[in-house]
């Protein structure tokens, strides 16, 4: 039987041949998220983007659903697809963007670039005394998946000694120096200058980051965020950056989001903030590198084949 496919990505001709070439045969529509219908989504076999959660409804017709993203939170709450739909997600397209985001942010911080942009905009000319080096540093870096590891090439080839932290064993990989679990996070704390986050949004996650885990880490360590803002509540990041407990932190992510006007956070000098745009398609190469996925599965899924990207509904994480 022919198969519906609904395509919510910015696709350009290139993008539409290369899915129309994985998928001769079947029968494409082309939209986005804002202007979709509910029809047109309850009609799909197949959707490779991003669809509203609300409208797919548990729909009976829909065989599979290829995200854009690689965070699945909304589509593995129950009653959200049909338990015979398969979900895959977009893990690997944005270690590139995300990982060089939290690397600028990083460099930011240990070199006060945020200040002396402060100071810019005011026109003064002023000296904020010492900085540190990655290649003297230990970096931590917690969540090991595509983007950790991304990000843990960078600091490496900088010279920094790095830590990798993740929920389950497994051999070390070649960017990492020393690779501990989880729920080993307190005994890594104090050592590390820079602790980079780039955890999903799971039921161990959330608010990992407490006021005990920051009076843990150094004065002088800078935390980097670029995962989920709920790893940590907007009231303990408040108090560990103007409590001087960390001397930095650059995040991407917030646990409210858009970060209210009147957010504390806003006003904090020793706080770096971006509205969660290190992913997305603000790099062009992510949409290619999506579209290579979707491709592949589309390809794969109608040839009975293996895809890449299989989300597991229990962690959330692709298997």
């Amino acid at each position: 039987m022919k198969k519906n496919v609904l395509v919510l990505l910015p696709a350009e001709a290139r993008h539409r041949e290369k899915l129309e070439a994985a998928g001769a045969g079947c029968c494409f529509v082309y939209s986005d998220a804002d202007a979709v219908t509910e029809e047109q989504i309850q009609a799909a076999n197949i959707i490779l983007g991003q669809p509203n959660a609300a409208m797919l409804q548990a729909s009976e017709n829909l065989e599979w659903l290829q995200l854009a993203s690689a965070g699945t939170d909304a589509y593995i709450v129950p009653g959200v697809l049909n338990q015979r739909t398969v979900l895959t997600n977009a893990t690997g397209a944005y270690s590139k963007a995300v990982a060089e985001h939290a690397f600028a942010l990083t460099l930011m911080l240990t070199k006060k670039l945020h200040l002396y942009r402060d100071e810019q905009r005011i026109k003064r000319w002023s000296d904020h005394g010492t900085v540190s080096s990655l290649s003297d540093s230990t970096v931590a870096v917690v969540g090991l998946g595509d983007i950790g590891r991304a990000y843990a090439h960078l600091v490496k080839a900088m010279g920094a000694y790095v830590i990798g932290v993740k929920r389950r064993g497994g051999n070390c990989p070649d960017c990492v120096d020393e690779l501990v679990m989880t729920r080993d996070l307190d005994s890594v704390l104090p050592r590390a200058d820079v602790v980079m986050s780039i955890l999903p949004n799971t039921a161990e996650t959330r608010y990992l980051y407490t006021d005990a885990r920051f009076d843990l880490m150094k004065d002088s360590a800078v935390f980097i965020n670029c995962g989920r803002g709920n790893a940590v509540s907007a009231e303990v990041l408040y108090r560990a950056l103007s409590e001087h407990k960390i001397a930095a932190a650059g995040v991407d992510v917030t646990e409210e989001e858009p970060l209210p006007a009147d957010s504390p956070l806003w006003e904090l000098e020793n706080l770096v903030i971006t509205p969660h745009i290190s992913g997305g398609f603000h790099l062009p190469e992510t949409l290619e590198r999506i579209v290579d996925i979707a491709a592949g599965n589309l390809a794969a899924f109608l040839a009975s084949g293996e895809l890449r990207n299989v989300v597991d509904f229990t962690t959330g994480y692709a298997k």
